[in-house]
């Protein structure tokens, strides 16, 4: 309700835009229900409201307002791929690749699929769709594709990567709107949304909001401290576990 109470408020906003303003002084007007999300101990998952309205001229029609592609990008991370291969029948782990600038979230939102909104070329030096992501790694690109498509694949089963093209709607002919989705299991970090504006194929704007995620009430202390002190973490941690099981021997031993 609080999201769909802001949304009418910047639709109200938007529409006392001067009907006499240049198209191209501001094509593209965008924000996000919430920069912040907090992540609490009962942090179950949650969905952000992106919005904003595309300025045209009075006379166009409403298939000449464009096409709008919604992109939001988690911190990147170093990740490394294992594969395992069968010897004297045993699976062990045969060849392994490390690579970074690797998305921890990456999810994209479109009002119709992207390869019908612009060409290939523009899309691949966007990087828009996790299919056409590129990670940093030491081995040849052939080599290390098979790889990189593991990670794209697991992401998307942990619900960190996703692809919803043409869930983008159009309220009348220039205001949008859009709900992407956090599961539970979100990195926490510094993310961005960038709002892309095409027409005939072009790219006429586009735009970057910054996102936090940050952890909040105990759960930030905890991290906190065991991101500042690893040493004393480890030790504080073996303490409470040997303390657990003196107390659950204690509960419950036979007299």
């Amino acid at each position: 309700m609080k999201n769909f109470i802001l949304f009418l408020f910047v639709l109200a906003t938007l529409s006392m835009t001067t009907p006499h303003q240049s198209p191209a002084s501001t094509p593209l007007v965008t924000d996000i229900s919430s920069h912040l999300i907090s992540v609490t101990s009962d942090f179950t998952g949650t969905e952000l409201l992106l919005f904003g309205a595309t300025e045209t001229g009075a006379d166009l029609n409403y298939s000449e307002h464009g096409d709008v592609i919604i992109v939001v990008r988690g911190p990147e991370e170093k990740v490394v791929v294992r594969r395992k291969d069968r010897v004297a029948g045993i699976w062990v782990n045969a060849v392994s690749i490390e690579f970074t600038g690797v998305p921890s979230f990456y999810a994209i939102v479109s009002t119709k699929p992207v390869a019908d909104i612009t060409s290939a070329n523009v899309l691949n030096r966007l990087k828009i769709g996790p299919t056409r992501l590129s990670f940093k790694s030491s081995e040849a690109a052939k080599e290390s594709h098979p790889f990189q498509q593991a990670i794209i694949r697991k992401k998307t089963e942990e619900n960190l990567y996703s692809d919803q093209e043409t869930d983008i709607h159009f309220l009348g002919n220039t205001l949008f709107r859009t709900n992407i989705e956090f599961p539970a299991n979100v990195p926490v970090g510094n993310y961005v949304a960038e709002f892309y504006l095409f027409r005939g194929g072009d790219l006429i704007s586009a735009q970057t909001s910054p996102l936090f995620i940050k952890k909040s009430g105990l759960g930030r202390t905890i991290f906190d401290f065991a991101q500042d002190y690893p040493a004393l973490y480890g030790i504080a941690a073996i303490l409470v576990a040997l303390f657990a099981g003196w107390l659950a021997s204690a509960i419950f031993r036979k007299d």
